[in-house]
């Protein structure tokens, strides 16, 4: 316990986190997801954070924050503050838009390219890229993922990626493409979601072979959180060799957060390969 006490407090907690994981996953850089929601309430003792000032996240190890920019034709008025909160504390930052069958898939990326791009050009970044994310609702048509996917590379020359819920449909839908068209869709990097090992999926390599397209992932959201009975649930994959702690580091409410599949050098190619460039 004495030679803790010498660390200093951000190398602790990042000590922290990464001793309550697997040796290569606890290596995997963190990225926070966030949207008009957050933050949650507060649940437990530890440090808080707001849309204003996320500076608390990166001292628990987080590298990355990707926002939600809107959703289903209507924009999320907390993404601009958040990312720039983000980039002060030095953290990647990204933008999501969640794809709804109610409005027109190229109209929904019309308004999410217009919207990063404003965000580009709204501040002086620190950070070397904005990625782009695609969230495929789970009732979605795969002509509508399509027509979003290509109407984002068309205007930006960046493909997104793609997040997709642990869905029965989203499976037999893409599962059950053509060649050519699971072709087009692998170039989107695969981001998935996965917060209990009894979901039928298993871990992240049976939801792979459930979805039949990608041959590994390179975003996981492994904690997740649900409004149950007036109050946030945090849901956090937490089985065999996957062990995530219910909280993040001492933040004092639940978070979404996600690992990434790679070294920090390739978290930063991979950033800039599948971003708007800001500098």
């Amino acid at each position: 316990m004495k030679r803790f006490v010498l660390l200093p407090s951000v190398l602790l907690v990042a000590f922290c986190i990464r001793a309550s994981t697997p040796g290569s996953l606890g290596a995997m850089p963190q990225i926070i997801n966030v949207s008009a929601y957050d933050p949650k309430e507060k649940q437990r003792a530890g440090v808080s954070y707001s849309e204003r000032d996320v500076s608390s996240l990166r001292a628990n190890g987080a590298s990355g924050l990707i926002a939600r920019a809107g959703k289903g034709g209507n924009l999320d008025e907390k993404c601009a503050t958040f990312l720039a909160s983000a980039d002060r504390a030095g953290m990647l930052p990204g933008v999501y838009y969640r794809l709804q069958s109610h409005v027109d898939a190229v109209a929904q990326a019309d308004q999410f390219i217009s919207r990063a791009k404003a965000l580009a050009r709204s501040r002086s970044w620190n950070a070397p890229a904005l990625l782009l994310c695609a969230d495929f609702d789970a009732k979605s048509r795969l002509s509508d993922i399509l027509r979003f996917m290509g109407r984002v590379e068309s205007r930006t020359g960046v493909v997104p990626v793609a997040y997709l819920e642990n869905s029965a449909h989203l499976k037999l839908l893409l599962g059950s493409a053509d060649a050519s068209t699971k072709a087009k869709l692998r170039r989107m990097p695969y981001w998935l979601a996965l917060y209990s090992h009894d979901s039928g999926a298993g871990d992240p390599r049976g939801l792979l072979n459930q979805y039949r397209l990608w041959s590994d992932w390179t975003l996981w959201q492994y904690g997740g959180v649900d409004w149950e009975r007036g109050r946030s649930r945090p849901k956090v994959y937490n089985h065999g060799s996957y062990r995530f702690p219910l909280y993040f580091g001492n933040i004092d409410r639940p978070l979404e957060r996600n690992v990434f599949n790679g070294s920090s050098a390739s978290l930063q190619a991979f950033w800039r390969r599948h971003g708007l460039r800001l500098k």
